[in-house]
């Protein structure tokens, strides 16, 4: 939504059913699909799982040294997208094996309560606002098995908490379609509709 918002026409792809996305998609490997359609495409996003290297999987392995085995495919989806030869970004969290160049902050680019960094790696350079969570006496998080609000920060710490409620989560990540277990997932429109001003602004300059 982001990226279409920027003014691009936007093509989904991933191998699970989408059935709430807005626009043009393809049930497909993503892997696969790049390979043989990449090079049609003037820009290209990928959002590789993330689970592998969230704060959340560590801590599960810090209390019970053990936790499930997620797949690890930045690199081979940067070898992809750099065989296609077009301008791309790879989205992640914090602590994945990105070449990062921003980190974008929600309260940064105005939701309010919203921390929720993403690192960006790109071919094209990118600039991003400070982060500005930090001046905001809670922060509120979108993850988690439900919208319960619970705290999930230390009490001698300021108060993060999780979503109160779907509604909540989508005001706070500026997504209004989503499922829960959807919208967990989600970047914030804002930050692709961010990075795609700048990618077209960049095309325009070439």
């Amino acid at each position: 939504m982001g990226y279409h918002r920027a003014g691009f026409e936007v093509v989904g792809v991933d191998h699970c059913p989408q059935p709430r996305y807005p626009f043009e998609f393809h049930r497909a490997d993503a892997l696969d699909f790049l390979s043989e359609h990449g090079a049609e495409f003037d820009v290209i996003h990928a959002s590789p799982p993330c689970q592998a290297y969230t704060g959340m999987r560590r801590i599960t392995l810090s209390r019970f040294g053990t936790a499930p085995e997620h797949p690890d495919l930045i690199a081979a989806t940067r070898m992809a997208l750099r065989a296609t030869g077009r301008a791309y970004v790879i989205e992640n969290v914090q602590g994945s094996p990105l070449y990062t160049l921003i980190i974008l902050c929600g309260a940064a680019l105005g939701l309010s309560h919203l921390a929720r960094h993403r690192h960006f790696e790109s071919n094209v350079l990118l600039f991003a606002p400070p982060c500005q969570h930090r001046r905001n006496e809670y922060t509120i998080g979108v993850y988690g098995s439900r919208p319960d609000g619970r705290r999930v920060s230390y009490r001698q710490h300021r108060l993060c908490r999780v979503a109160n409620s779907l509604e909540e989560a989508r005001d706070e990540m500026g997504i209004d379609w989503m499922t829960w277990d959807e919208i967990t997932q989600a970047v914030p429109p804002v930050y692709t509709e961010y990075i795609g001003r700048q990618l077209l602004a960049a095309r325009r300059g070439q």
